[in-house]
Formats: C-alpha cells, sequence, structure tokens
C-alpha cells in the first residue's frame, strides 16, 4: 500500500463553471475539532456564498479509526461533498479538510455540471498544492566523542543529502554527541558502512525505533 500523502501548507484557488463561483481551500488538520473551526471561519469569511460544502480526511490512529466526512451544505445530495472526498481520497490524502466557497452565477450547473465542478475545484487545489509524504522512517543514532563532532555531523550530513534522509539537531552531553538521522529502513546498509568508513571502524550505528515522518516526494 503506498505512503499517504498530506499537505505541506494550506492552498487557495478559484474555479468559474458558468458564471459560479467555487473557492477551494484545503487546510491540513488533525482533528475534527480544528476542522469545524475552519468551517465556521469559511462561512464567517464569506457569508453571502450560497454554500460552504466541505470533505474531510483524517488518517487512523491509535486513539481513532480512520475518518471520512462529507457535506453538501444545501446542494443536491451526492453532487459536493461526496465527488470532493473522492477526489481527496483519490489523491491518497490524509489529514485534510477540503472547502469549496460557491457563489451562485444565477446559472444551474444540474446534478453532473455541479460534480464535475465539485470535483475539478479540489483537483486544481491538489494540483497547486505541495505534498509531502508520510511514512514510518527508522531512527538510527550514532553517538560519537566531542572531539569527532565536526567530522561527523560534516559526513552524516553529507550522506543524508545524497539519501534523502534527514538529520536532527545533535544532542550534546559532558562527554559524547548523538546524531540521530531519520531514514528509510532499507537504506539502513548504506548508511552503516558509510559510518564504518569516516569513523575507522570506531563508531557504529544504533536502532533507535520507528517514527512517522513527512518527507518530500
Amino acid at each position: 500500500m503506498p505512503d499517504p500523502l498530506v499537505l505541506a501548507a494550506d492552498v487557495e484557488t478559484e474555479l468559474i463553471e458558468r458564471k459560479s463561483r467555487f473557492i477551494t481551500r484545503l487546510h491540513r488538520v488533525e482533528d475534527v475539532e480544528k476542522a469545524d473551526a475552519l468551517v465556521r471561519a469559511a462561512r464567517s469569511e464569506h457569508p453571502d456564498a450560497r454554500h460552504h460544502c466541505t470533505a474531510l480526511v483524517l488518517a487512523e490512529r491509535a486513539d481513532r479509526a480512520l475518518v471520512h466526512r462529507s457535506n453538501d451544505d444545501g446542494e443536491p445530495a451526492g453532487t459536493a461533498g461526496m465527488p470532493m472526498l473522492q477526489a481527496l481520497l483519490h489523491a491518497e490524502l490524509v489529514d485534510v479538510l477540503a472547502i469549496v466557497i460557491r457563489y451562485f452565477g444565477g446559472v444551474k450547473l444540474g446534478a453532473g455540471g455541479l460534480v464535475r465542478a465539485y470535483t475539478a475545484g479540489v483537483e486544481q487545489a491538489v494540483g497547486q498544492a505541495r505534498l509531502l509524504r508520510r511514512t514510518e522512517q527508522m531512527v538510527a543514532q550514532v553517538e560519537v566523542s566531542p572531539a569527532d563532532v565536526g567530522i561527523a555531523e560534516n559526513a552524516v550530513r553529507l550522506w543524508a543529502a545524497g539519501a534523502g534522509a534527514t538529520v536532527e539537531p545533535t544532542e550534546y552531553g559532558t562527554r559524547s554527541a548523538l546524531l540521530t538521522v531519520l531514514l528509510e529502513p532499507t537504506d539502513l546498509p548504506s548508511f552503516e558502512a558509510d559510518v564504518a568508513r569516516w569513523s575507522s571502524g570506531r563508531f557504529t550505528v544504533e536502532d533507535a525505533g520507528r517514527r512517522t515522518a513527512d518527507v518530500p516526494r
């Protein structure tokens, strides 16, 4: 199963369809309460809009199941919220709220036209959004002496840049420094070999567990 995607930042786009104005907002959210607050804010900012349709996808967590919600907000049933939700699911996005604010332009679009417009609005916004891949990464750590911190940091960052891994801030103790790297488990042998090379075998890599991380695609 492919890793899900998340928004790197919120995005807003606009689509005109037969004189109706569709403003689409994509927000990164992690709970229903935040999503509800954003919907209320959209209604407050656009009180004259005819509809504020929504779709919400929250990832599964230890304290909750996967959440899928949609709301047509007065549009004919199944013509707005559900197409928006399907567009989010097709894009494999999680922890995302889509709000489409519609200003009616005086021309009825019909059920098919509404489905196409709300789908297109979300797809357009997704296409303009910067997305990150949510994946489970290995936490690899290397403990080095204070005298070796400089060469260790340079070497680790150079390897990480080539592998697309993330180097966390070095933790300094009185007798040692701890370097932490978030990497794909399949990259561990390469990292171990690199550490052994620049340290002449003096330092080793420790597996410190797993962590969910949002990384560039």
